[in-house]
This record gives structure tokens, C-alpha cells and sequence, in this order.
């Protein structure tokens, strides 16, 4: 049975159960990412991660370590540290990895990952993870910590998503508390690979598409549509709809156009690396209604009437990472507009 408590949604407005799953953020729009280098070793090494540091972090939880919950008159951490680098010097964060013990079977809905298809960490190339919980308090109960867990993993994730080694992109702070961006990362499978908002370089010109999400079954072209609770949009195949609800109608861009090109990059850049996994494209409404009786037939529009049914089916899928799956994430990396700037401690390692 999946462990779930209830949060509220302020998207939706209602309260829905929240699963212990986490998608993979492999880029964010046009911020170097860990996984441009290598997409076939990260994805298994950061469900490794996460289940070692969870393990480490429930028998703290459990023996009531004090090293781990500091007393919050004690604690010395500013809690916005995380937004920033630590000052510790960078050499000393290259030292070694994170070793901790194996997680027990009754915390498999936290790692939706077959096991089998991981690297092997001898061979992986040495690299500290930098990642540390932090707490100020000792939470309750074991869903709560759960809860505060994985919303440091997703801090964890921002990192990842925005620097390597070697490099690091200046990512706006907005995106730390972007709804829909912890929508993907917080209730989907440790195997859904998610690209939010990419910025591809094609002929030369950076073009932005809407979310894509490359499952083990399939990817998924999503474009959210969503005002204040219980709009209604009408659709019409014309360059704008309408939106009714509180207040007077309004015209709102028709969310299709972008849908349609942004599968249509994917199409393409699948064609011609030999990716062979089916596109979906849905317009995502979670808290109105969509009134579009002739949608296009490759676009699925997930409102509020479906939509816990297509989220249900979303997050129930039991499937290990593909290797047709890494493929294809990778053909879409390599065409993503990166900017970022080297790191200033391999600057002056360069000129030593």
C-alpha cells in the first residue's frame, strides 16, 4: 500500500493524497544540467543517493539523533543557506561520497526504480554529492519526515539542474517555489526524466516548448491551463479561446499551438536519432473544465472531470528505466541552448 497523507494543492484548491515519488529534473530551461554529461549514469545514481540518505535519515529519526534534529535554539544554519553555495572550500567538497546503509523494504513507495538497471558504483566517476538534510526540529511522525525529506531533495534537484562540476548557471530563485515545477518532481515516479520549460537551440535561434516528460512508456507533452478555481475555457481550433469564470470573458492564447509545436521538435529530433517511443500531448487543467468538442485526436485534455483518473494512472506506473528512454532524453538534451559559466575554482586551478 502507497503511504500517503493529505496536503492542500493550491492549484486545485482541493486536497489530494501525496505519494513519496520524485521525478528525475533533468533540465530547466536553459541551465546546465549534470545530466547533459552523462544520462545514462545519474538518473540510477540519484535514486542510489536518495535511498541511502533516507535510510540514514529514518535511523536518526528512529534513535532520536541530536546531531541530525538540532534544537532550534542551537541551530547555526540560516535556513535560506540552501539558495546559495556553502562557503566551504570546493576541494573539500570533492572528497569521498555518501555511504549509508540499505533502506528496508517497507520504503519501496519512495524509490519507484528497479534496482537491476543501475550502474555499478565502482565504475562510477568520483564525485561528492554534496547533499546534507538539515533539520531544526525532529518531526513527529514518519510521514512528516518523509514530507520534509523529499521537499530537501527537491533543493537537491535544483542543484543538479543547474550546475556540474566544472560549471554552474545563475538559476532565478523563482523556481524554487514554482508549483507546477514541484507538481512534476514531488508526485510522479523516480523514473519520469523531466524537462520544464526547455529552451532547444534549432537553425540557430532558441525556441522555449512546453514541459516534457520522458516516461519508460512514452513522453508526454503537457501545457498546463489554469486560472482560478472552476473556469471554464472554451476551445475552438482559432489562435485564442475563451475563458469564463469570475468576472467578464477574456481571451487567452490557445494552449494547442504551443502543444503542437513543441511535439512536433520532439517528432523530429526522435526521426532522426532513431528514438522509437510514442508522444502523447495533453492540455492540463486541473482545477476547471475544458469544453472543446472537437480536440484534435493526438491531444488528450486532462481537466477537471479526468483528471484524477489520468494522475492515478500517471503515478501507478511500475516500470524500470528504459534504455529507449535514456536514448531518447538524451537526443532531446543535445539539442538544449545551455549558458552557464565555469566555475571559479577551475579558473584558478587552470591558470595554476
Amino acid at each position: 500500500m502507497v503511504l500517503f497523507f493529505l496536503i492542500e494543492n493550491k492549484a486545485t484548491g482541493v486536497r489530494q493524497g501525496r505519494a513519496y515519488l520524485m521525478g528525475q529534473l533533468i533540465k530547466l530551461q536553459d541551465y546546465v544540467s549534470r545530466y547533459e554529461q552523462n544520462i545514462y549514469l545519474y538518473p540510477s545514481r540519484y535514486v542510489r543517493l536518495k535511498k541511502q540518505q533516507w535510510s540514514k535519515l529514518k535511523t536518526a529519526w528512529e534513535n532520536d539523533d541530536s546531531t541530525v534534529f538540532q534544537d532550534p535554539f542551537q541551530a547555526q544554519q540560516d535556513p535560506n543557506d540552501w539558495l546559495e553555495d556553502t562557503k566551504q572550500p570546493f576541494i573539500d567538497k570533492l572528497k569521498g561520497f555518501l555511504k549509508f546503509g540499505k533502506t528496508e523494504s517497507n520504503d519501496d513507495e519512495l524509490f519507484e526504480i528497479d534496482e537491476d538497471g543501475m550502474d555499478d558504483e565502482k565504475d562510477a566517476e568520483e564525485e561528492n554529492f554534496d547533499f546534507q538534510t538539515s533539520f531544526s526540529y525532529r518531526p513527529d511522525t514518519l510521514e512528516e519526515l518523509k514530507y520534509q525529506f523529499l521537499d530537501q531533495i527537491f533543493r537537491f534537484q535544483m542543484k543538479w539542474a543547474s550546475s556540474t562540476l566544472t560549471e554552474k548557471s545563475f538559476i532565478e530563485k523563482r523556481f524554487y517555489y514554482d508549483e507546477k515545477l514541484k507538481f512534476f518532481l514531488q508526485r510522479f515516479p523516480d523514473t519520469f526524466l523531466v524537462l520544464y520549460h526547455p529552451l532547444f537551440l534549432l537553425k540557430k535561434a532558441p525556441v522555449e516548448l512546453e514541459t516534457i516528460i520522458v516516461s519508460p512508456t512514452g513522453v508526454w507533452c503537457i501545457s498546463f491551463l489554469e486560472e482560478e478555481d472552476l473556469a471554464v475555457f472554451i476551445g475552438s481550433k482559432e489562435r485564442f479561446w475563451i475563458k469564463r469564470g469570475k468576472g467578464p470573458e477574456k481571451k487567452i492564447l490557445n494552449p494547442i499551438l504551443a502543444l503542437n509545436r513543441t511535439g512536433k521538435i520532439v517528432q523530429q529530433i526522435f526521426q532522426l536519432n532513431e528514438v522509437d517511443l510514442p508522444i502523447y500531448k495533453a492540455v492540463l487543467c486541473r482545477n476547471g473544465y475544458i469544453d472543446f468538442p472537437a480536440v484534435p485526436f493526438d491531444v488528450q485534455l486532462i481537466e477537471k472531470r479526468n483528471y484524477e483518473e489520468w494522475f492515478n494512472n500517471m503515478r501507478g506506473l511500475r516500470s524500470p528505466l528504459k534504455h529507449n528512454q535514456l536514448k531518447g532524453a538524451q537526443a532531446l538534451l543535445q539539442y538544449c541552448q545551455t549558458t552557464s559559466i565555469r566555475r571559479l575554482e577551475w579558473e584558478l586551478s587552470d591558470e595554476d
